[in-house]
């Protein structure tokens, strides 16, 4: 595997969303097997581990990563987010997303960033996150304000590389105006385009791009059909029963694809996505190692143009079944 750009920060191709490690996510999940996956990741070669403050209970899942990397520091470029740990006495900032639970809540003022970047590197014990996101914008903070607190953060050694995390090209250029921008991250994938003013953005101004829920929280591997009770997944209509089932006859010519080249249908949705954007790092979360061994491997799929022109002509024949973006459409 070669490495990726996203922006001034070196990246394997296919990074690990560390989200799927935590309880509550996909499902219950003890520790050990979220080390051993954590683990995995790390040997198949995934050097952009993700994670947030608010992935599980009480920094759950930072404090998770930070005992896989404990000895393998120089290995990984750590990624969080921040937002969601408002702290005791400061106001939620709520917004409303395309979930079954309706909205979500922030604060993001820069009065706290410093403090949820504290606790972020207690968390990863480590000295210095390498990529550091608002996770979402907050409604009531300019936005300006928040990646200034950042950029203080940089100054400071506390943080390399600026991030954003589910915003819009203006928000993008806004915020790179204040400090260099090294990556995006957004929802991309085979079922959820990008916003094309967000990717010419991103062009543009020479930041890359961290693509979460690549493979469409599991959908694009071709296993899931059903979702388990404590399942986060609940809470997304195109994985209600009825549009699960639709969207599964629907996504059948692009699996054939995947078995006409010898690879797993996940496989080809990771390889495909690599091809759209020269700094792009999908970030794929699993449990189970050898399907990490085999996203990991999706960096090495060749797809021709012929077999890219094929892939579109498909997928541009129907449009899955439910709302995927988390963010109002």
């Amino acid at each position: 595997m070669t490495e990726r750009m996203l922006g001034a920060l070196a990246s394997s191709p296919i990074g690990f969303g560390a989200m799927v490690v935590s309880p509550g996510m996909y499902g219950d999940i003890d520790e050990e097997r979220g080390q051993a996956a954590l683990h995995a990741a790390i040997d198949a070669g995934a050097r952009l581990i993700d994670t947030a403050d608010g992935y599980g209970v009480d920094g759950h899942n930072e404090r998770a990563v930070g005992r896989a990397v404990r000895g393998r520091r120089d290995e990984v470029v750590l990624a969080t987010k921040f937002g969601f740990r408002i702290p005791d006495g400061a106001e939620a900032h709520r917004f409303p997303v395309n979930y079954a639970f309706g909205e979500l809540a922030v604060n993001c003022a820069p009065e706290y960033v410093r403090g949820y970047a504290e606790q972020s590197l207690r968390n990863l014990g480590t000295d210095v996150i390498d990529l550091y996101y608002p996770h979402f914008p907050d409604p009531q903070v300019p936005f300006e304000e928040t990646v200034g607190a950042v950029a203080e953060l940089i100054g400071d050694g506390l943080v390399r590389h600026l991030g954003l995390s589910n915003v819009t090209a203006e928000q993008l250029r806004a915020a790179h105006a204040v400090h260099p921008v090294a990556a995006v991250q957004v929802q991309w994938s085979m079922w959820q385009p990008i916003d094309a003013g967000l990717l010419a953005a991103a062009r543009e101004l020479g930041v890359g791009v961290v693509a979460w829920s690549p493979l469409g929280g599991g959908f694009l591997t071709g296993t899931v059909q059903q979702v388990a009770d404590g399942d986060f997944r609940q809470q997304i209509s195109r994985f209600s029963a009825e549009n699960l089932a639709a969207n599964n006859d629907r996504y059948a010519p692009v699996r054939a694809i995947a078995a006409e080249l010898g690879a797993t249908p996940g496989q080809l949705a990771l390889a495909w996505l690599l091809r759209q954007y020269e700094h792009v790092v999908p970030i794929p979360g699993s449990r189970t190692p050898a399907h990490i061994a085999e996203n990991q491997a999706a960096a090495d799929l060749v797809l021709d143009d012929a077999v890219l022109d094929r892939i579109d002509k498909a997928l541009a024949e129907f449009a899955p079944a439910g709302v995927g973006a988390l963010l109002p459409e």
